[in-house]
């Protein structure tokens, strides 16, 4: 089991900056791809941003490209995500997420975790 628990949030004024960790237990992140999700009040949950754990790729959403960084430190078990020049849009609670697929004889074996949140508020 890994256990995620999410910090750095906040409330910020609009062109503001965050940085949220998510720092893990239980076990090493080591195979797992992480990421972040967020979800607004009234909408479901959306794709922030990944690091794949092949090649340490990153991926982000449209939304938020060339505003986000996401990282991670794996001799911390952590990952953070850098939040610059933040919009009303980017209120929500921030969840953190590692996930890992495991190929067996008997098929996939998919891991899935998720922090309990960390609240974002952005104001104009």
């Amino acid at each position: 089991q890994v256990q995620l628990v999410e910090s750095g949030g906040g409330l910020v004024q609009v062109g503001g900056s965050l940085r949220l960790s998510c720092a893990a237990s239980g076990r090493s992140l080591n195979y797992y791809d992480l990421g972040w999700y967020r979800q607004a009040a009234g909408k479901e949950r959306e794709f922030v941003a990944v690091v794949r754990w092949t090649g340490g790729s990153v991926y982000y959403a449209e939304s938020v490209r060339g505003r986000f960084t996401i990282s991670r430190d794996m001799a911390k078990n952590t990952i953070s995500l850098q939040m610059n020049s933040l919009k009303p849009e980017d209120t929500a609670i921030y969840y953190c997420h590692a996930e890992r697929t495991q190929y067996t004889m008997q098929g996939p074996d998919r891991s899935e975790y998720w922090g309990q949140g960390t609240q974002v508020a952005v104001s104009s």
